[in-house]
């Protein structure tokens, strides 16, 4: 199993993402309380925190899904609140984003999910489309023949597959995911950590990874952010948070599960 102590490269000197006083509010209450984080570029940050605490809410903050109070969100150096229409669209480009369950159109093949954004923002011929589609079903570990099968049509390991195939579409730099393991059997979620870390060192990807799965965290993850009280309360490895004396991190990583994973690192 792959380890989480990487010597850092170059890049990961380098800010990608960096959120500064992040406030969002529903009606009456604060998901994001003043919330700082930044992404490095290069790094597989995964970002934990009990259900509520607000990760999906910081990602689709950040890719202008959700609308924020207060507070300064930059990607690659560009403050979003400073930038035209036009400048937006394309910095949003640089971005691929994998949502929760895959959010594959149920009515579109599989090429046709992955050509959607090509579509909408390239202009290619459709001979050009269909090659792209079948470069990224490949660059999955797809067979060729799910380009033409709808999303029913496919396991649960394969639709996440097809989802990530979707959000390279563009060839993005920074990818957002979205419990990407969630609802895959122990094979088809190592297998997929396993495509994500090929993937990042192929593709040179800056990755942020909102999870629960303890071992994606101990076999992909850079560095970790924990996320409560609508803060940051921890960022660093994984050995780094094993060691933090939070009750809440404490009782994540020592319940039965981070006992199995992580026997060899979780100090007393």
């Amino acid at each position: 199993m792959a380890t989480t102590e990487r010597e850092p490269g170059p890049e990961m000197n380098e800010v990608a993402v960096r959120v500064r006083g992040l406030e969002v509010v529903f009606g009456d209450k604060a998901v994001l309380d003043h919330l700082d984080l930044d992404v490095m570029r290069g790094e597989i940050l995964g970002v934990i925190g009990a259900s509520g605490s607000g990760k999906s809410v910081l990602a689709r903050t950040i890719l202008g899904l959700l609308p924020k109070r207060s507070g300064v969100i930059e990607i690659f150096g560009r403050n979003l609140d400073d930038l035209r229409q036009d400048e937006r669209r394309a910095l949003e480009q640089r971005c691929g984003v994998m949502f929760q369950q895959g959010a594959l159109f149920s009515s579109l093949t599989i090429a046709e999910n992955i050509q959607l954004p090509m579509r909408e923002l390239l202009h290619l011929s459709p001979n050009l489309l269909t090659e792209l589609a079948m470069l990224k079903i490949e660059m999955v570990g797809l067979p060729l023949d799910a380009a033409g099968k709808y999303p029913a049509e496919l396991s649960g390991g394969m639709t996440k597959r097809a989802a990530l195939a979707r959000a390279l579409a563009l060839d993005p730099e920074i990818l957002f995911l979205d419990e990407p393991t969630s609802g895959l059997d122990p094979i088809a979620a190592d297998a997929f950590d396993q495509l994500l870390l090929s993937l990042k060192a192929s593709l040179n990807l800056t990755v942020m990874m909102i999870t629960h799965d303890l071992s994606s965290l101990h076999t992909t993850c850079d560095r970790i952010a924990a996320i409560a009280r609508g803060q940051v309360i921890a960022l660093g490895t994984l050995q780094d948070l094993l060691t933090h004396k939070d009750p809440w991190l404490r009782q994540y990583f020592t319940g039965e599960r981070g006992r199995t994973i992580f026997a060899d690192q979780i100090t007393a």
